[in-house]
């Protein structure tokens, strides 16, 4: 079967469509030709696939071909079933006749001769020549096909159909595909079983000694070609990939060495796109294929049929997995393929799956996600070509034109140097290309970064070449052994491994001074041939690609190192565009960097700007700080060429941000500088920077500070700074946020004056103004150095106290302040509630307490009210106030913890009063206090005494006086509190008189009444009463006639002392009276607590004369009246009606008032003529009054007249109930009589029964 190898891709080339043979019974296809190719190709086929589900085809084609034909001749048996797939698919049969005898006996015989083969899927086509205006004709046409319907047709099956030339047929082309379908159906499936059992048959073979690779193949790529010829290009597909793993499976068996291929001319460029490109017969091996080129051809007929399927994306995925694991197997036969052969086709491969897979593309069609992973898949392409690019550059001496940037050293130092069995050796003819590319290696330096930052250059090479050249080299066994090993200056351009990147290479031990280039074999005596040198190393390399590459466009574009540069920028190009346009941005942004260094290295700053930013911004977003290392200075030395002045400003701040260790002390140095060269700069406009990862912040350590509402104060705000020496900023300012309301933004605080950091750690102090209730967290800290404005939000967190550690965190959920909201600070009282001594010198007590709040430097402004005034020849007296808990009048919530200091230093003090206001003591600012003011309650008015029958009530209000107190305290006394404190002023005593008895004489015993007014001990020396007109004393001189004296009164107690008086028998005229009042004179002492009430007066303890000292007189007026012993008016209650009171009943209340003698004016009666004024009283809760309560009725004055007053009312209460009472306002109580006297009380009877009330009991 492998003989037919040849054979069989000419056929497979020569096919492409599906076959239908023509039987041309009647010399018909030439008429009805053109007709069958216009309904070509077939619009809707279903067909069967593989696994015996219909499939929709659409626009299958289908080539016709008579039978007749030499394509169709007869094969052999074994040509029949190789190439199968070539066989018609279906058989038409072109049948024409008008006679039906002509039928019977010619056509129909002949028709079963053909159809008589059951291999073949056949139908009957008859075409109708008949003029439809021929009726004869046409009748006889239709006798005809349906004599052969039945003849050739069943019910299971449709096989003739009918095309009338001159009619309409549009019926008959839907059912000619159909039937045309069904055919190509039946023969698929029959042909697709058939090469199933075959293949099935050589796999149960194939680990047998007979079993051939060819013949499987044969078969199994001719059943992947009837589908992909039937359309069913999965099917097809899923052939080929059973095909490679069988012979990934057959190449990977042991014991057999087959040739892996690869040393045809052009086998460098990659033919994953081209699976004609070689003939099968010229890859064939014993009873297989070379791997290097079958390989190739399994995965082009795959590209092929995806991208028929239209699946570009999935070419790239299969391609950029198919040429790593190719590369592989380069690599394992690498000893014995041409040198760089694999680069060079990695590089070609990748190409031509970019270029065949883009024109393939079309954006918009498939799904977005898949879209990015083709674009994703695209990049990596580029990728992979443009890191084999560089080696290849690397090789032939171009190291020095590829930027040593992180991407490339990562790339290249990772990537393995060709291992040929032998390496190159030196054309004997190209001394001069040697001496040219030493010369390019002498003039070559590494650019000399901004800034001077020095820096060992990264390494582009895995191991040192020149070692690995040499030692690949057949004629050398050993060799000048320093310079192959150690002559290298500093390994500058070795793998880097030696030293950290970080470290600059001047700071590293110099290795000895020997040139790589200029390598001599010195005292190397030997047969062998002396090492190459690195010039002779790239030459030899160079020539060695020239014969590899046959590639022309490659071939130019490692010409020259133009060139190189060129299709290295295309390849880096085109990898980050598609990068880009996937969702590996970041790769993109990387490889923009690397064409920015090429426009940096040309002059282009303005384009390599752009890039580095994006570069620097992806590389401080991801926090790879050792890479932004390395691409900032050169965008800071772009910034500067642009005259970039605020981008060059914010480069250097980067640069200083960064870690300490990524450049020395020096390097920092330089950085500082340019930042504070260009903020004092004349730049037009100020430069707006933030500085967060530069200069942090923080709270001190501790408790937030603790603030009142109101209250300013001094915030210290601890400051780290990453400069390298000491900084002068012309302001600073830090913003406060409230937790409870960021909306609103924070409240700046401004330094005073400049500020100087240093480096590390800072303690700023800030002044504090009032801040509104609640917590505040640090916002962000702004600042100025010359045209610089900085800000910062990065909050810190400090390492130990004697470090000057820091590191950036997140925003703090710490408060750095708490401002309370509005409370009580302080509390003034009144340290006595209960009264003091009117017109004495009293000390009135104030308590100051305050809460939690210190009254350091607080002013007291004490304002007296009417009828009171300070007695300013005495001092204040401050002490401290002791309570017995600690907590006597207020809530343990109150409390300050200064309230119950253990031991001061100073327990009271004597304060002058100045301008009304007085100073807090230091001592008293965090203790209660309690400040005793002498005040004097003033009052003109003379007690007054009251009888025992109709005593007097005491009016509180009379004695009140009020002291207005203001306290200003607080740092900068912003806190005011005011409030009026209330004293209660009295006299000693409260007097009441009666007359206990009269004697024989005619003499009165008077008692007189004392009751204690205050809460004090008041002890009576003496009492004395100077007696009103009318009243003489009696047998005494005016003096008690208790002999007790001194008689002590305790608080709230009554005393009593008896005077023996008399009337007087002869009573003067009013006009000349010249005591109208009696006046009872007290002489006392009070023993009294200034902390519980009345007190020794204050002016007594400072009074010079001892016997004085402390002794006051209490004077009272007491109204004596002379006994009235006739009435002049009686007033009679008249009986109650018989049937008595009940509630709700109204009555007649009546009351006689009659006159017993005429009255006159000196005897207390006001004259008003005839008329007498009266008033009813009752409780209006017992009674209701329905008439006049108070009028006046005639009474005449004539001796014995009589009026009787009624009152209408009703009873509202059962029981008994004091009645109303009448009343004559204008006549004094002794005047009139009661005759008969009222009652009590009287009984009131309930309400009658209601029948309404009345609820039925059931």
């Amino acid at each position: 079967m492998a003989n037919y190898l040849a054979q069989f891709q000419t056929v497979k080339n020569s096919c492409d469509r599906v076959v239908a043979a023509v039987e041309d019974v009647s010399d018909l296809w030439p008429t009805v030709k053109g007709l069958f190719e216009e309904h070509q190709p077939l619009k809707r086929a279903f067909l069967t696939n593989k696994t015996r589900n219909p499939v929709l085809v659409e626009n299958l084609p289908v080539e016709f071909i008579l039978t007749t034909d030499a394509r169709l001749r007869s094969r052999s048996p074994q040509e029949q079933y190789l190439f199968w797939f070539r066989e018609p698919y279906a058989t038409i049969v072109l049948v024409t006749c008008e006679d039906l005898d002509e039928f019977k006996n010619i056509l129909k015989p002949r028709l079963k001769l053909i159809v008589q083969n059951d291999e073949r899927e056949w139908f009957i086509v008859f075409v109708s020549k008949a003029h439809p205006s021929n009726d004869q004709a046409t009748k006889s046409v239709k006798k005809v096909y349906a004599k052969l319907e039945v003849d050739f047709s069943s019910k299971k099956r449709e096989r003739c159909c009918k095309l009338d030339i001159h009619g309409p047929n549009a019926n008959f082309w839907e059912d000619l595909e159909l039937k045309i379908t069904e055919c190509i159906r039946n023969t698929l499936d029959r042909r697709v079983l058939f090469y199933e059992d075959e293949i099935r048959k050589l796999t149960e073979q194939r680990f047998m000694p007979i079993w051939n690779f060819c013949n499987f193949f044969i078969l199994k790529e001719s059943l992947a070609f009837i589908f992909e010829m039937a359309h069913l290009h999965e099917d097809a597909l899923r052939e080929y990939d059973e095909l490679e793993l069988c012979y990934l499976e057959t190449v990977n068996m042991p014991g057999k060495q087959r040739e892996f291929g690869g040393f045809d001319s052009e086998d460098d460029q990659a033919m994953v796109l081209k699976p004609g490109s070689k003939p099968l017969t010229q890859i064939v091996q014993d009873d297989s294929f070379r791997e290097f080129d079958f390989r190739q051809y399994l995965f082009a007929c795959q590209s092929r049929l995806l991208f028929k399927l239209n699946r570009p994306s999935e070419v790239s995925s299969r391609g950029y997995s198919f040429v790593i694991s190719f590369a592989k197997a380069l690599t394992f036969h690498e000893s014995g393929l041409p040198f760089c052969l694999r680069e060079v086709w990695v590089i070609t491969a990748c190409l031509a799956l970019l270029d065949a897979t883009a024109s393939h593309h079309h954006d918009g069609i498939v799904a977005p996600d898949i879209e990015k992973e083709f674009y994703r898949l695209q990049g990596d392409l580029y990728s992979l070509a443009r890191v084999k690019f560089m080696r290849l550059g690397y090789l032939i001496g171009y190291g020095t034109d590829i930027e040593k940037s992180p991407l490339n050293s990562a790339c290249l130092s990772m990537l393995p140097w060709p291992k040929p069995a032998v390496w190159p050796s030196l054309p004997p003819d190209a001394s001069s290309e040697v001496l040219e590319k030493e010369k390019t290696i002498l003039q070559a330096t590494s650019r000399t970064k901004h800034f001077g930052i020095q820096r060992k250059p990264l390494p582009l090479e895995p191991s040192v070449l020149l070692r690995v050249a040499n030692r690949r080299r057949a004629s050398l066994s050993t060799g000048n052994i320093p310079e192959i090993f150690d002559g290298r200056p500093g390994f500058a351009e070795g793998s880097g491994l030696e030293a950290s990147p970080r470290t600059p290479s001047s700071l590293k031990v110099q290795a000895p001074p020997m040139s790589r280039t200029n390598s001599s074999p010195g005292n190397f005596e030997s047969p062998l041939d002396r090492p190459m040198r690195l010039a002779e190393i790239f030459v030899a390399a160079e020539h060695a690609l020239r014969l590899t590459i046959s590639d022309q466009e490659l071939i130019k574009a490692l010409s020259s190192t133009q060139d190189f540069e060129h299709k290295y920028l295309n390849l880096t190009k085109g990898a980050a565009e598609n990068y880009h346009r996937s969702w590996w941005k970041r790769h993109g942004v990387v490889l923009d960097g690397e064409i920015a260094a090429v426009c940096f290295k040309h002059g282009k700053y303005d384009l390599a700007a752009n890039s580095y930013e994006k570069v620097c911004a992806l590389y401080a977003g991801e926090r790879w700080q050792d890479l932004l290392a390395e691409v900032l200075p050169d965008l800071a030395e772009c910034q500067k060429n642009l005259k970039d002045q605020a981008g060059y400003m914010s480069s250097c701040v980067k640069l200083l941000s960064l870690d300490k260790g990524l450049f020395s002390p020096k390097e920092r140095q330089a950085f500082q500088i340019e930042v504070v060269n260009l903020a004092h700069s004349e730049m037009e406009n100020p430069v707006p920077l933030d500085v967060s990862s530069l200069i942090t912040f923080s709270g001190n350590t501790g408790p937030p500070l603790q603030l009142c509402d109101g209250d300013p104060g001094t915030l210290s705000v601890t400051v780290w700074s990453g400069f390298p020496d000491d900084i002068t900023l012309d302001s600073l300012s830090l913003t406060l946020v409230a937790t409870n309301n960021t909306d609103e933004g924070g409240q700046a605080l401004k330094s005073s004056a400049a500020t100087v950091l240093k480096p590390g750690r800072n303690t700023i102090t800030f002044a504090l103004p009032p801040q509104k209730p609640g917590s505040y967290v640090l916002g962000v800290v702004t600042g100025q150095i010359g045209r610089l404005r900085f800000r910062s939000h990065s909050f810190s967190k400090g390492g130990p106290a004697d470090t000057d550690d820091f590191m950036s965190y997140e925003k703090p959920t710490r408060p750095i302040l708490k401002v309370s909201k509005p409370r009580a600070l302080v509390d003034l009282a009144s340290a006595v509630s209960s009264a003091l001594l009117i017109n004495e010198a009293q000390w009135i007590g104030i308590i100051v307490h305050p809460i939690n709040y210190s009254l350091k430097g607080a002013i007291l402004h004490i304002d007296t009210g009417p009828g009171l005034k300070i007695e300013d020849s005495y001092g204040i007296e401050m002490e401290r106030y002791m309570e017995t808990d600690c907590d006597a009048g207020a809530s343990k919530a109150e409390v300050s913890v200064e309230d119950c200091p253990v031991s001061p230093k100073r327990d009271s003090e004597v304060l002058n009063l100045c301008d009304g206001k007085i100073v807090f003591s230091e001592w008293a600012s965090n203790v209660s206090s309690i400040l005793w003011v002498p005040v004097r309650a003033l009052s003109e008015k003379l007690a007054r005494g009251s009888s025992s029958v109709t005593p007097l009530k005491q009016d509180i209000l009379e004695g009140m006086r009020t002291v207005a107190l203001k306290l200003e305290f607080g740092v900068h006394h912003n806190q005011i509190f005011e409030r009026t404190v209330a004293a209660h002023f009295t006299d000693p005593f409260d007097v009441t008189t009666r007359v206990v008895n009269k004697c024989n004489d005619g003499s009165l015993v008077l008692q007189v009444m004392l009751h204690s007014l205050v809460k004090a001990n008041l002890i009576v020396l003496d009492a004395w009463l100077d007696l009103q007109d009318g009243f003489v004393h009696g047998r005494s001189d005016g003096r008690p006639t208790s002999t007790l004296f001194p008689l002590v009164v305790s608080p709230g107690s009554r005393a009593a002392v008896v005077f023996s008086i008399s009337l007087e028998k002869t009573m003067s005229s009013g006009k000349g009276l010249q005591l109208p009042e009696s006046i009872l004179n007290i002489k006392y002492e009070i023993n009294g607590d200034r902390a519980a009430g009345a007190h020794k007066p204050v002016d007594a303890d400072h009074s010079g004369a001892d016997s004085e000292r402390g002794v006051l007189v209490f004077k009272s007026a007491i109204v004596l009246q002379r006994p009235v012993l006739d009435p002049c008016l009686t007033v009679g209650f008249l009986p109650l009606p018989s049937d008595g009171l009940r509630v709700g009943k109204l009555i007649t209340m009546q009351w006689r008032v009659e006159r017993l003698k005429e009255l006159k004016r000196s005897e207390g009666v006001e004259q008003q003529h005839d008329e007498v004024l009266y008033e009813v009283n009752a409780n209006s809760e017992n009674w209701m009054i329905a008439g006049r309560k108070r009028g006046h009725v005639s009474l005449s004055e004539e001796k014995g007249s009589r009026v009787v007053i009624s009152i209408l009312c009703v009873p509202l209460v059962a029981g008994y109930v004091r009645p109303p009472q009448l009343s004559l306002p204008n006549v004094e109580e002794e005047n009139v009589r009661s005759n008969p006297p009222g009652p009590h009380l009287v009984c009131v009877l309930p309400p009658l029964l209601s029948s309404s009330y009345c609820v039925p009991v059931k």
